[in-house]
């Protein structure tokens, strides 16, 4: 028999059962007076079930989460949620306005968490988002995106030693699972102080819409709500593509400064000791290689060929079973680049 659904409040607001409801949650002005507020749309299922929050652009200049949201909030399937949905596809709206990652005092709101009431500008958006929002759930999904002029393949970053959060790893359906430690003032830190396990999905990257990387992120979070009770199964399911937990990641820095040529693209296997692309002058007089210092997967990398020393050019993840996770990662990549995913 399905649970008897509940009403859930937030900041004031109460969402009945059945009901879909969309507010803002003010969090300031800007200097003309003009108010400033996070957009949230609430959906309460006609039966009771988990509070499962998907929230986006806690750093404004990544994208691809808010159409992610997006599609999630006018999917048909909605219509048969069991449970409550929190959507905040807007977390940094002052960053946005700015297309920034950070906020207008230069503070990464991911390191600002859990928040103080009287605190910095971030203090005080991460205590209220917290507080009004986080609190009220159960579970959550917070999407990112790679860093400007860096993109990442669609992978999950999880803090493993957390047993819930790897389950919901695992239900996404993403074949790359980072095993992310916990960061000092990330959401997902505060989730973990609150028994609330919370997931990372990472794809593509910032200030632009990558196609394939929301299809992914749409149909993972369609999984995961799935996996926990909020919707029926599909009546043909495919089966999720197995996941492997890297071992260790790091980039691969540039030896020199110049211009950056590489042929590697998200998911390629390199071996140690590949070269894995060529910083060369303008004059193209001064070929430098840049090597494998290991082999692995590539998991994220620049789009800028325009290199500094010490600068990221490729994402290098590690694993345990390289033949296997090079298989299953060639099969996803060319299932969610068709236009079928």
């Amino acid at each position: 028999m399905a649970r008897r659904p509940q009403a859930i409040e937030i900041f004031g607001e109460t969402i009945a059962a059945s009901e879909r409801k969309t507010f803002n949650i003010p969090i300031g002005q800007l200097y003309t007076h003009t108010d400033i507020a996070i957009p949230v749309q609430v959906i309460n299922g006609k039966s009771g079930g988990p509070v499962l929050l998907i929230c986006a652009a806690i750093h404004g200049d990544e994208l691809n989460g808010i159409e992610v949201i997006r599609r999630v909030l006018a999917a048909p399937w909605l219509k048969n949620l069991r449970g409550t949905l929190i959507a905040v596809p807007m977390v940094n709206v002052l960053g946005i306005i700015q297309r920034s990652r950070y906020l207008p005092d230069r503070r990464d709101l991911n390191r600002c968490f859990p928040g103080s009431e009287k605190g910095s500008l971030g203090g005080r958006i991460a205590n209220l988002f917290v507080t009004e929002i986080l609190t009220k759930c159960q579970y959550a999904i917070d999407l990112h995106t790679g860093a400007v002029n860096r993109s990442n393949m669609p992978q999950i970053r999880v803090h493993l030693e957390n047993a819930a959060a790897a389950d919901l790893a695992q239900a996404f359906g993403t074949p790359l699972v980072i095993d992310a430690p916990i960061r000092d003032g990330s959401l997902r830190g505060a989730g973990d102080d609150l028994g609330i396990p919370i997931i990372t999905y990472e794809a593509g990257e910032a200030l632009r819409f990558d196609e394939p990387a929301i299809r992914v992120g749409v149909k993972g979070v369609r999984n995961v709500m799935i996996h926990l009770g909020m919707l029926p199964a599909r009546r043909v399911q495919k089966p999720l593509p197995q996941s492997f937990v890297a071992k260790s990641s790091s980039w691969v820095r540039a030896p020199a400064d110049g211009l950056f040529r590489s042929s590697l693209t998200l998911g390629d296997r390199v071996t140690r000791g590949d070269v894995l692309g060529i910083i060369d002058g303008p004059l193209g007089n001064s070929e430098i290689p840049v090597q494998a210092p290991y082999g692995g997967i590539v998991i994220g990398n620049t789009r800028l060929p325009l290199v500094n020393e010490g600068e990221a050019l490729l994402h290098l993840a590690r694993f345990d079973d390289m033949d296997d996770v090079e298989t299953v990662v060639d099969e996803f990549r060319q299932e969610f680049e068709s236009n079928g995913y």
